[in-house]
């Protein structure tokens, strides 16, 4: 039944007929092909995807093995600078590999503009070569009533694009006077303006002293715990604890002091920087935001 009404509308004279249609379209194919006229779509999206997507994934690859060899240089310059005291005892040949390892981070991000959204935030210093930041460790080496803790900056200039601010933070302290370490915190305080590319200028404003911590010994001392605490006690106590100083750098009338500096590496979690002059190499990494 079914074969006899195919049979019957394959000898239809009409023009609708299916089968008739399908043998023309078949046919008009088949003669555009042969004269190099004829490109159908479907050919053309498929073969545009399939070398989309091996462009894709060839760009893909390569941006991944870039990624790769970053990271791994960067540890190779965390692994260097490990064992130096964050600059405070060096070799010659311990300098000439942290050179080394620093240039070899140096060369994935040159030429490129600094973002300020990624330099925003907060930065622990890890190592350094500047003789300004080097006498604090000596001193703390050398000196029994001295000790530096952990070394920040801290820069604010997210949606910034001309500059912003940084601070720089030193956790210091006294021993058996103050908290071990973080008794205390020396806070300069600068405005920076982007100059070029990679080039921040900056001008100190202020330096100050605050977050006093003293140790329980001198709590002990002033206000024994085993004696009534007296008025004045709790005053000196209070004095102490909320003490702050503030040192104008910058005078009305007269230029500040500033320095300029060439941040060579920048991404969201590692910080090169280089003092123009001689100033010595800086090597951050990303820490935790706080409050001061």
């Amino acid at each position: 039944m079914a074969t006899a009404a195919a049979a019957a509308a394959a000898s239809s004279p009409s023009l609708y007929n299916p089968i008739r249609l399908q043998e023309r379209r078949h046919a008009y194919k088949t003669f555009c092909f042969n004269n190099n006229s004829f490109k159908p779509k479907t050919l053309i999206r498929k073969r545009h995807f399939y070398i989309d997507t091996i462009w894709c994934s060839a760009t893909t690859t390569k941006s991944s093995k870039i990624g790769f060899e970053v990271e791994s240089k960067k540890h190779d310059l965390l692994r260097a600078v490990q064992d130096t005291q964050r600059g405070l005892v060096t070799t010659a040949d311990q300098r000439s590999e942290i050179e080394e390892a620093l240039v070899c981070v140096e060369g994935y991000d040159a030429g490129l503009a600094i973002d300020l959204g990624d330099l925003d935030g907060t930065w622990r210093l890890q190592y350094t070569s500047a003789p300004d930041v080097l006498v604090l460790f000596e001193s703390a080496a050398h000196l029994p009533f001295f000790q530096v803790g952990q070394i920040f900056q801290q820069f604010e200039c997210r949606d910034r694009n001309d500059g912003g601010i940084v601070r720089n933070v030193v956790r210091w302290s006294i021993p058996s006077l103050l908290e071990e370490q973080e008794g205390a915190t020396l806070l300069v305080s600068a405005n920076f303006s982007l100059v070029s590319k990679r080039n921040i200028f900056l001008q100190f404003e202020e330096l100050s002293i605050r977050n006093i911590k003293i140790s329980e010994e001198l709590q002990a001392l002033i206000a024994p715990a085993i004696l009534p605490r007296t008025f004045l006690s709790l005053q000196i106590l209070q004095f102490l604890q909320t003490f702050s100083a503030q040192v104008r750098v910058r005078s009305p009338g007269r230029q500040s002091v500033g320095g300029l500096y060439y941040l060579s590496y920048l991404d969201r979690n590692m910080l090169l920087g280089r003092a123009v002059g001689g100033g010595g190499m800086f090597v951050f990494t990303k820490a935790q935001p706080f409050i001061l």
